[in-house]
């Protein structure tokens, strides 16, 4: 997407950005349409700016085409993520990591539990959404029984999560805005360190904050047990395809691969303490595994996974892609981009502009890599002059485009968190401490100095 199909002056970008946030918002929140038709509604507009522009429709067809290539990668990965959550429940994994952790997770610390369970689990395996898919689906599982509130759990998952997201040296985000800025993935992740660990520890301290002593009911929580208990799916054996999952997400074995492997694994494991026909496996990878008994509120809690419930999260995400395509092809974000460069004179403007354009691509496109992409692309130049080194800068991306995706209601995170977990962004968001803990902390930094380092003389 290098090439632009017009010129767009900045004023008009700005103009035209600010309506499409203000449609989204309006539309989203005010009268709570599905993002789908939000982001339809824009691109209808920008293609009518574009008719009005004299641009061909096959040339802003062409440019939205490109646009969905070039996350083609994450649309292919959804169907597999989809197989994979019907795989571990068909399995037994999650309905296992959800029996032990009724009886290894302290109610009076629920919330802590979740944030540093998932953030151990993100830097495992280095994907946010699958963490969200498996364990955070475990734990929201747990809310009930332990009277904790859904979006405060919710929150915690989302932090620990985009924490092992943000500093997995398999993340995907974490390789991208590494090489973007053309320097070492673990000096990038080193350099994280500095806004990163005072972000997780803070985030930690307000999840022990919440802490309520008397919040859990033991009836509760031992009915659910036996629930789980009853679905013949509790076995420790079970958790051998989470083992799998690690190891070769450690191994640095590609995503899909993995999955594929995970997925075989937990196919064994199901036909080792039941007897599937293949119709039935059939049905589960598509439509979501659903258990045979009646385990009550449990069992609601167990029917999730399948290839049908990531298409509302494929389609989000075509669209969202197609949007960055079109806003490229006429000229809108190249010229919100370079409209504020001449301003960028000292490190605390930079800080503040490069995190400002990751935050406003996040809104403005819903696209967690575009954020990366557009912001790092653009400012390479100002750094080098600024004389900073580029870590300042993938340090920035990330704090600002990694983690704020999962806030934002239309984005392609916010969509998959938000249906994977069953609560609301809106909801969690003010839970999410860690995510605009990062934020604000890279801000300070940039302003005071502190941890910026300069480029080394040749």
């Amino acid at each position: 997407m290098k090439k632009t199909l017009i010129h767009t002056s900045p004023k008009e970008a700005l103009l035209i950005a600010a309506l499409i946030v203000a449609t989204m918002g309006v539309t989203i929140i005010g009268f709570k349409w599905v993002p789908h038709l939000a982001i339809i509604l824009v691109l209808c507009g920008l293609m009518m700016f574009g008719f009005a522009r004299r641009v061909c429709f096959k040339a802003m067809q062409k440019q939205m085409a490109e646009g969905v290539m070039s996350g083609i990668g994450a649309i292919y990965l959804f169907f597999f993520i989809g197989l994979l959550v019907s795989a571990l429940m068909m399995s037994g994994a999650i309905p296992t990591l959800m029996y032990y952790g009724f009886g290894l997770i302290s109610a009076d610390y629920f919330y802590l539990s979740a944030f540093l369970l998932t953030a151990v689990t993100g830097v495992a395996i280095g994907s946010s959404l699958t963490t969200c898919a498996t364990i955070g689906v475990a734990f929201i599982g747990m809310t009930e029984a332990f009277h904790a509130n859904p979006a405060i759990t919710a929150g915690a998952i989302v932090s620990g999560a985009f924490f092992g997201d943000k500093m997995s040296p398999l993340s995907d985000t974490t390789g991208i805005a590494a090489s973007i800025v053309c320097i070492d993935l673990f000096e990038h992740i080193r350099n994280m360190m500095y806004t990163t660990v005072p972000a997780f520890i803070l985030t930690a301290l307000l999840f022990v904050l919440f802490a309520d002593p008397s919040a859990a009911n033991l009836n509760s929580i031992t009915a659910m047990k036996t629930q789980l208990l009853s679905s013949g799916l509790v076995h420790g054996y079970t958790l051998i395809p989470f083992a799998v999952l690690v190891i070769l997400a450690l191994r640095k074995i590609n995503a899909i691969y993995t999955i594929i492997a995970t997925v075989a694994t937990a196919l064994i494991i199901t036909y080792i303490h039941s007897s599937p026909s293949i119709s039935d496996i059939g049905g589960w990878f598509f439509a979501g595994y659903k258990p045979a008994a009646d385990l009550g509120q449990t069992g609601s809690l167990l029917s999730r996974g399948g290839i049908q419930s990531m298409f509302f999260t494929q389609t989000i995400v075509i669209l969202a892609l197609s949007l960055g395509g079109l806003l490229h092809a006429l000229g809108i974000l190249p010229a919100l981009l370079e409209g504020i460069r001449h301003l960028l004179t000292t490190t605390g403007r930079a800080t503040l502009s490069v995190a400002a354009t990751a935050l406003g691509v996040n809104v403005l496109i819903g696209e967690q890599y575009l954020s990366l992409m557009l912001a790092g692309e653009t400012f390479k130049p100002v750094y080098d002059k600024l004389q900073l080194h580029p870590r300042n800068l993938s340090r920035t991306l990330e704090d600002a485009g990694t983690v704020i995706n999962p806030l934002v209601p239309w984005s392609v995170c916010g969509v998959f968190i938000s249906h994977a977990l069953d609560v609301p962004v809106i909801d969690y968001l003010p839970y999410a401490f860690f995510c605009y803990l990062c934020l604000l902390l890279t801000l300070l930094f940039g302003f005071s100095g502190l941890t910026i380092s300069k480029k080394e003389k040749a």
